[in-house]
């Protein structure tokens, strides 16, 4: 059940809408369903003889405002209290009568009209469809004086709750007070009035999101506002400092022609200045210069450089969480920004989800815990690097490592919906959930030609090769059932992975082991695609496997790196193989 609460000062004008036909003809039979004495005129179903729905809506209109008019000067401009109460879709259908308990337990509970109380304000609660009610109230007692409304949206949200569980309704998750503020139905309807698929708000919201992941300072923060074509103004003090700033999508504007300004603190709580100040206040750009062992290979290019480096990353964040830490609070906030940036560079294909994924998680970066001093660098500066490497194209070494990379942040959303629902943080674990679900959606697609391609080199090994291998799979999951005999299938990438980080010089019992111990398996939905990305990422092994070759045979030499993406390496042994921590060995940085 939920509420939604709004204030305005046509009281007329609201009742019209109600008792209107709607937008797009949804109203249906409207009528009261309580009032404050239970004797309000009803212009839905007036018994009166020959009556008039229009004078009986002037009556309506004119006993609701009449203690308005009474207090005159000392009645608020915005005196009309509007809340809109909704069930959940398959809920059962709610009598008249329940619905006048329901509004009856809300007026009371926000303070419009407690119980008992004979100058509550008058109020009256419409039905026009069967899933939900409208409660009208204006904002002035009996005694002429405003009632308290402090907290009213929260007291209602409540008080929904607890009807939810008496009356055996879906039970919905209660928020915190750390969500971002919802668009107002009015930005709604121009939202569909104007075609766009969303409202002004969702969209600035979502762009600033965007021009802060990954940014160094303030200054690069407004430069990447303006990059990406929104309107700023900002807003100083006296001094000339700059206390806040306010954002416009072009071409968006009021009824007087003036463009709808925004400020950060109105799109979401962490998007105020101070805030994003805060989040900012240490620079990252110093640490592009140290080298990474994730990304020491001269023949990977930048995007799928980076998304290998990323990935390590998220592994360490996933872990924090799983420590149950309060430092990982500041951790989502950086895996928030790490998954802004893989949608911002995303291909088309899986650009929806990935998009649905950042604006899902983005709920969970947010909760009443906080740890300031938590260091957040690391994370941040791969949401950078992944910004500034650009586009993948989603196909190559490109696909593989974004496919990497996603089979490890679906483990960390997953992280995090256990560590908020371990803190009683309802909103924020189903918003990490959805945030898995869409990025399991957008790694099934990534992942597809890559793991085929590495199921079918899994077969073509030669059939002792395969055996040892799959045995070596068996031994380290006896768990999952696998059966080393040639007919099994569901391990042919993880034994071609094996097979190549062995010819890389590799033990591959033990960096199976290890991967399996770097953290929990049980949340993934196919452990041996995860193991699979974890092997070739600790084992150094491109993540596209038409990059690999055989061992090449006596008296040839290593093939040439070509200038297209696909790259034709051979792995080299561990004696050859390059440290990884020598700076000397690493591509140039930008």
């Amino acid at each position: 059940m939920v509420p939604d609460i709004g204030r305005g000062s046509r009281t007329h004008g609201l009742l019209i809408y109600l008792y209107g036909p709607g937008r797009r003809e949804e109203h249906t039979d409207a009528h009261l369903v309580g009032s404050w004495d239970g004797f309000a005129p009803d212009p839905g179903r007036d018994t009166s003889p020959d009556p008039d729905p229009k004078v009986t809506l002037a009556r309506l209109t004119a006993v609701l405002d009449l203690r308005v008019k009474q207090a005159g000067d000392r009645a608020p401009a915005k005196h009309v209290w509007h809340c809109s109460v909704r069930t959940a879709p398959g809920d059962q259908r709610l009598s008249d009568e329940e619905w006048n308990a329901v509004a009856q337990r809300i007026v009371h509970a926000t303070g419009i009209s407690p119980d008992g109380d004979p100058d509550g304000c008058r109020w009256i609660a419409v039905r026009h469809a069967e899933d939900h009610i409208h409660i009208v109230a204006t904002l002035v007692r009996g005694d002429l004086r405003n009632p308290r409304l402090n907290y009213d949206f929260n007291k209602a949200q409540a008080t929904c709750r607890r009807i939810e569980k008496e009356m055996g309704l879906r039970r919905l998750n209660a928020g915190d007070g750390t969500a971002a503020k919802n668009p107002t139905s009015a930005e709604k309807f121009k939202a569909e009035r104007t075609g766009r698929p969303e409202t002004s708000r969702e969209t600035l919201r979502e762009a600033v999101r965007q021009a802060v992941a990954g940014a160094d300072d303030v200054k690069e923060f407004f430069t990447r506002l303006h990059e990406a074509g929104l309107r700023v103004k900002m807003r100083h003090a006296p001094s000339g400092d700059a206390l806040g700033y306010n954002v416009a999508l072009p071409g968006d504007r009021n009824r007087h022609g003036e463009p709808i300004w925004y400020p950060g603190s109105k799109l979401a709580p962490d998007l105020s200045l101070p805030k994003i100040r805060l989040r900012l206040a240490d620079g990252i750009t110093a640490e592009r210069t140290t080298p990474s062992t994730a990304d020491c290979r001269p023949d990977w290019f930048p995007p799928a450089r980076e998304r290998r480096s990323a990935t390590g990353i998220a592994e360490r964040a996933a872990v924090l969480l799983d420590s149950d830490d309060d430092e990982a609070a500041a951790q989502l906030v950086g895996v928030g920004e790490l998954l802004d940036a893989v949608a911002q560079t995303s291909p088309a294909a899986t650009r929806a989800e990935l998009g649905a994924a950042a604006r899902a998680f983005e709920r969970a970066t947010r909760s009443h815990v906080r740890e300031e001093r938590a260091d957040t660098r690391a994370i941040r500066m791969a949401a950078r690097g992944i910004i500034q490497a650009g586009s993948a194209l989603g196909r190559g070494e490109d696909g593989g490592t974004t496919a990497m990379l996603l089979s490890t942040l679906v483990l960390v959303a997953l992280a995090a919906a256990r560590w908020h629902s371990a803190r009683g943080h309802a909103q924020q674990a189903h918003a990490s959930r959805q945030a898995a679900e869409h990025l399991r959606a957008a790694y099934r697609q990534t992942a597809a030609t890559p793991m085929r391609a590495l199921r079918d080199q899994g077969r073509a090994l030669p059939e002792a090769e395969r055996r040892t291998h799959e045995a070596t799979i068996c031994a380290a999951l006896p768990e999952q059932g696998m059966q080393a005999d040639s007919s099994s299938t569901k391990t042919d990438a993880l034994a071609a992975t094996l097979a190549q980080a062995e010819q890389a010089g590799h033990d591959p019992k033990a960096l199976l082991q290890q991967a399996i111990d770097m953290r929990e398996l049980d949340t993934a939905e196919d452990v041996n695609d995860v193991l699979v990305w974890r092997l070739r990422r600790l084992a150094q092994l491109p993540a596209h496997p038409r990059e690999v070759n055989r061992r090449p045979q006596a008296g040839t030499s290593r093939p040439k790196t070509a200038t297209n993406r696909t790259i034709n390496w051979t792995a080299p042994t561990a004696a050859a193989r390059p440290a990884a921590s020598d700076p000397r060995n690493c591509p140039p940085r930008r």
